[in-house]
């Protein structure tokens, strides 16, 4: 588990030093929606589907990732948030990327404990 912590603490370091270079705001309303959504798809479909249990293939989970990111950038459109800036686009990359390093991580730590217990 101290794999997972590293993971968390310096994403969220390197997150505070890219939000302050592309001066965003992560406690808007809409960036936290934004990086949750990011974050936890790229945590459950990457992270744990595709790089940890190989269960889901790649091909599947980038068509899936898009879906998703299209779908809440729509979503944004009709509600007339613009958020298709190139500083947005890198944060949400980011995101994907530190969620899905995160997901293995605690997969990978998790299933080293089980295995030592039994």
């Amino acid at each position: 588990m101290k794999l997972v912590s590293i993971v968390i603490v310096v994403g969220f370091i390197l997150l505070y030093f890219i939000d302050s270079a592309f001066k965003l705001n992560p406690f808007n309303v809409e960036m936290l929606i934004h990086s949750g959504l990011r974050f936890l798809t790229g945590f459950m479909v990457l992270g744990i589907g595709v790089f940890y249990a190989h269960q889901i293939k790649l091909r599947y989970a980038v068509g899936l990732v898009l879906l998703l990111a299209l779908g809440d950038d729509i979503w944004d459109y009709t509600r007339d948030v613009n958020s298709f800036r190139f500083e947005v686009m890198l944060h949400s990359i980011y995101m994907l990327a530190w969620g899905a390093l995160a997901g293995y991580a605690l997969m990978k730590g998790l299933m080293t404990k089980v295995r030592r217990l039994e």
